[in-house]
């Protein structure tokens, strides 16, 4: 039976009585600073076993005295002749693979809108990290991973969605008592990339370029721009759009908890200028047979329009891209539809209800200030100054 300590830069395992590490490390330094994680070995029926201090429930990594206590029963577990004696969590057998491949197999996880994204950013982590056994990641260890991935050309925020996955799975895990709160606290001292508000979007469409992709655009993917443009709607939101969702004698766009990205059903009012749009569009007599969704292309429903709307950016002269300077992206009418309804003297709680905007911080990120806004502000500033000379 012995205590050891494990060298936090070389992972040496030496005994507790060494003060410096054969690779130079300062042990007594490093203990101090609680960086040392111990590990105890034992012996059942002639064969040598390990076992991380952190491993074990209610004990810390870096605690020499749990380590103590861990030795201490063991002492009166041989005298008793018993074998079970640790309670020992499943993150210390499990791999990050197995716990994930569980994660996805939960029903509640399929239902996710987002299930292919998850997989998919949950397959590139494992890929890396999923032989990797649950309690012993370490920060260093998923940093190593951000900075590969930076490495190979992957933008801040998609580093931080494969993250955020791989949080979600430790998170779920420790609700059912699959890993240790060690493991929680691993992951959460993962900072993100993307500092706050640094990816937020300014781009709007002003009415002019809005007509010039109007009529660049082919017919389907006009009618999808329209819808964004006039609702503030997610292209997820409007490509399976139905027209058993769209009132026309009420003017509304009725969406079920199912169809929104926040599980929340909302109405949508429909403008006149949408109104005329989605009128010429309809058709009350439809065949049984055919597709009942609003946007249609050979009569069939479509899943991207970005093609189509590169095109028409070329040809209107707007330039397309969220990496191109001012350049549009579909998901930048939401930003417009915000800015244009707070213009209007919209407020902010009322389109935040049409938008599904669940949280302050959120709308306004989607509601832009512009060059126009400050000259309005700063001529009512005039105008007041003047009054109050009077």
């Amino acid at each position: 039976m012995a205590i050891l300590a494990e060298c936090p830069v070389c992972h040496r395992k030496l005994s507790i009585k060494k003060k410096q590490c054969p690779c130079g490390t300062d042990l007594d330094s490093e203990k101090k600073s609680k960086k040392v994680r111990y590990h105890v070995v034992y012996r059942i029926d002639g064969k040598q076993k390990w076992l991380s201090v952190g491993s074990v429930e209610g004990c810390k990594a870096n605690s020499l005295e749990d380590a103590r206590a861990i030795e201490s029963k063991y002492t009166v577990s041989k005298r008793e002749n018993r074998i079970d004696i640790f309670d020992i969590r499943p993150d210390a057998k499990m791999t990050f693979e197995e716990l994930s491949r569980r994660f996805l197999n939960l029903d509640s996880v399929k239902a996710k809108k987002y299930y292919p994204t998850l997989t998919y950013n949950l397959n590139s982590f494992n890929v890396e990290l999923g032989h990797f056994i649950v309690s012993k990641i370490t920060v260093s260890d998923i940093e190593n991973y951000k900075a590969k991935r930076k490495k190979a050309g992957y933008s801040d925020s998609y580093i931080d969605q494969e993250v955020g996955a791989a949080k979600a799975v430790i998170n779920e895990a420790f609700e059912n008592d699959l890993v240790s709160g060690n493991a929680v606290k691993t992951f959460k001292r993962v900072k993100k990339l993307l500092k706050k508000r640094a990816n937020a979007r300014k781009r709007i469409l002003d009415t002019e370029e809005f007509k010039a992709l109007m009529s660049h655009l082919p017919r389907h993917t006009k009618l999808a721009l329209a819808i964004g443009y006039h609702t503030g709607m997610r292209l997820g939101e409007v490509l399976p759009l139905t027209w058993d969702k769209v009132n026309l004698k009420d003017r509304l766009i009725n969406l079920d908890a199912e169809d929104t990205k926040d599980n929340e059903a909302r109405d949508i009012p429909i403008c006149d200028e949408l109104y005329k749009i989605l009128l010429a569009e309809s058709n009350p007599i439809r065949d049984a047979k055919h597709d009942n969704h609003v946007i249609l292309y050979k009569g069939k429903p479509i899943r991207d329009i970005r093609g189509a709307l590169k095109g028409a950016c070329e040809k209107a002269g707007i330039q397309y891209g969220r990496n191109e300077k001012d350049g549009f992206t579909y998901h930048d009418l939401r930003h417009t539809f915000n800015t244009n309804m707070r213009k209007a003297g919209i407020h902010d709680t009322i389109t935040m209800q049409i938008t599904g905007h669940s949280t302050r911080e959120m709308f306004d990120r989607y509601n832009t200030v512009d060059r126009d806004d400050t000259r309005e502000a700063v001529r009512r500033y005039g105008d007041y100054l003047k009054e109050a000379v009077r």
